[in-house]
């Protein structure tokens, strides 16, 4: 989702004309049913749509795609649905019917609510939320403290009730009466390719993921972090020809190399410009943390600490004639299937499963009587989540349950909070992504990736995450899991897909880096701003968490006994609950704003 974009899909009925009134004010664009009412009111970028149209109808194309003008009239004249390269939502009207797609991965939402009693389908929550003067669900503010994510579907919701969020490979319909149906048109590959047959596939979608990113620009910022993600997507836009605008990060701690593979690659990218960062040459981690914002987005953000630096990285490229930079977030998520796969690998090569689920045992220390029942469990998707409930308090697992990882609640979380989670995992009625354990586990976390991969569409510049398009996701799942994860390789699809793209020497690097060192000095520099959240923490207000607990967490971090993820979590939760208060209204929807943008 580009940044500042905003659209609401509306019925074609005389009845939706009000709420056109309510919203023309603020948008920058509009497009009419073939009956000549309103069907798209908002604010796009004048080359992220495409629109085709016949007598009855017509068809858009929003976000980046290859769509053009003459695909999407062809689609209509032929009635097959275009499947274009990129990441967007598609949007058709005909003969008073309405239909509504995000994408598989989320990075692209679709929104509905009804508002005055007519069906409206927005890309953002807040928008439906202040049209329907809906209230914020302070259950789902509860499931989001879950770590280390919700599970499949309870992520896959809106924060305001009355507002439903569409799931991922879902459509929405809405029929000339105003009736809404919500169907599935996506269903997962099945993962029956080798790894010799998977590679040219996904080889072949992110060039194209790539390419199309690269359609009429001169040039363009790319993370050059180190590792095989990014920088596999740099050499893929050199062959592009636009001219690359790399940013590389220098870590603190002793023995990271990713600087230096980033070092190497670019030694093979001779022409790109380079922005490289040595410890302390950008804002520390959460700078800004208690500084007042003049906006909140759909749900709380994914990486709360990096705000203000890659704001200071997006005005150096921004004047270097960026607009829009790549980065590899989402490959970790896509090109690698999580270990859960092994429980379906036993039941077709049982001493292959048993090979790998003891190297996997060695490399992450699962105990072995948990590995044991993992192999030979049965247990339905919808009893196991069930199940979940009863260990929410418990320490954090380190090993892989059935169905992936059991979620847990942070200490600091109330008696309240967990039980109203617990109540909600109990009473679920859900059915896995795929009926395979790893199928499910892999388009979950892909999923995953993509709604985190939307945030990063939101802050200034437009970043970008070619490994959450659809068709990058769809060529990792029809590959055997087995293929693409190994306890003793690491990304084997991606380096297989990349031979002779990228020098064998980058892809010869089996390591992963982090920035753990940055992340507690980061905190240990806002601990003013830690110690105002938890005075005043409306994670308290609400009695979704306990004071004392909270408080000692935010303000000694070193001590905690849980990972970072948790604490990193609810101070995402306590920013923008605080933010929310601060702008009951979006920004885009807001007179000083449509004022100060004009």
């Amino acid at each position: 989702m580009e940044s500042g974009r905003w659209f609401v899909v509306l019925p074609d009925s005389d009845s939706a004309i009000a709420i056109t009134r309510r919203v023309q004010p603020f948008a920058c664009a509009s497009v009419a049913h073939a009956s000549g009412r309103p069907w798209l009111v908002g604010c796009w970028a004048a080359d992220g749509i495409a629109i085709g149209a016949s007598d009855a109808g017509r068809v858009a194309v929003i976000g980046t795609s290859s769509a053009t003008e003459v695909d999407l009239e062809r689609w209509m004249e032929r009635g097959v649905e275009p499947e274009p390269a990129g990441a967007f939502h598609l949007i058709a009207s005909h003969d008073g019917n309405v239909r509504v797609r995000g994408s598989v991965s989320g990075t692209h939402r679709v929104y509905h609510a009804f508002v005055d009693g007519v069906a409206v389908a927005a890309d953002r929550a807040r928008t439906l939320a202040w049209l329907a003067d809906a209230p914020l669900d302070e259950e789902q503010v509860a499931m989001r403290m879950a770590y280390p994510q919700p599970p499949h579907p309870m992520e896959d919701t809106a924060m305001w009730r009355g507002v439903e969020a569409l799931p991922g490979g879902s459509l929405l319909a809405v029929d000339r009466a105003g009736r809404v149906d919500v169907r599935r048109w996506w269903r997962s590959p099945e993962p029956e390719l080798t790894l010799e047959d998977g590679a040219p596939r996904l080889r072949d979608a992110l060039l194209e993921a790539v390419a199309v990113r690269a359609r009429g620009r001169d040039v363009l910022g790319m993370d050059l972090s180190g590792g095989l993600d990014s920088t596999s997507l740099c050499f893929l836009a050199a062959r592009t020809g636009v001219r690359l605008v790399t940013v590389t990060l220098k870590w603190a701690a002793a023995g990271n190399e990713d600087a230096m593979w980033a070092d190497r690659a670019a030694a093979h990218l001779p022409d790109c410009e380079r922005l490289v960062y040595g410890p302390g040459e950008l804002p520390a981690f959460f700078t800004g943390l208690g500084e007042p914002s003049t906006d909140s987005e759909d749900e709380p953000v994914a990486d709360v600490r990096e705000g203000v630096r890659q704001d200071t990285i997006d005005r150096e490229m921004a004047a270097r004639g960026v607009d829009l930079r790549l980065c590899g977030h989402g490959g970790d998520h896509v090109v690698l299937a999580p270990p859960a796969y092994v429980h379906e690998l036993f039941r077709r090569s049982p001493l292959e499963a048993l090979r790998r689920a003891s190297g996997y045992r060695a490399r992450h220390r699962w105990p072995r009587a948990a590995t044991v029942r993992m192999l030979l469990d049965r247990t339905p998707y919808r009893q196991w989540l069930a199940a979940t409930a009863g260990s929410l308090t418990a320490p954090p697992a380190d090993w892989v349950d059935p169905w992936g990882m059991a979620p847990r609640m942070p200490p600091w979380a109330s008696d309240a909070a967990v039980e109203v989670v617990a109540d909600m995992l109990r009473r679920n009625d859900a059915e896995p992504l795929h009926p395979a354990r790893g199928q499910h586990a892999r388009i979950h976390y892909a999923q995953f990736a993509g709604r985190a991969g939307r945030q990063l569409t939101m802050r200034g510049m437009v970043s970008d995450s070619p490994f959450c398009d659809d068709k990058v996701i769809d060529a990792c799942l029809a590959v055997r899991p087995e293929a693409t994860a190994s306890p003793w390789e690491y990304k084997p699809l991606l380096a297989h897909a990349m031979q002779g793209l990228v020098p064998a020497e980058i892809l010869a690097r089996t390591s992963k880096d982090g920035s753990g060192h940055e992340w507690f000095a980061g905190l240990k520099a806002q601990r003013p701003a830690l110690a105002a959240l938890a005075e005043d923490s409306r994670l308290v207000r609400y009695g979704l968490a306990d004071a004392d607990p909270l408080r000692r967490a935010l303000l000694s971090p070193q001590l905690a006994t849980v990972p970072m993820q948790p604490l990193e979590q609810t101070i995402s939760h306590e920013v923008w609950l605080r933010d929310l208060d601060a702008n009951p209204t979006p920004a885009y929807l807001r007179k000083d704003h449509h004022a100060a943008a004009h």
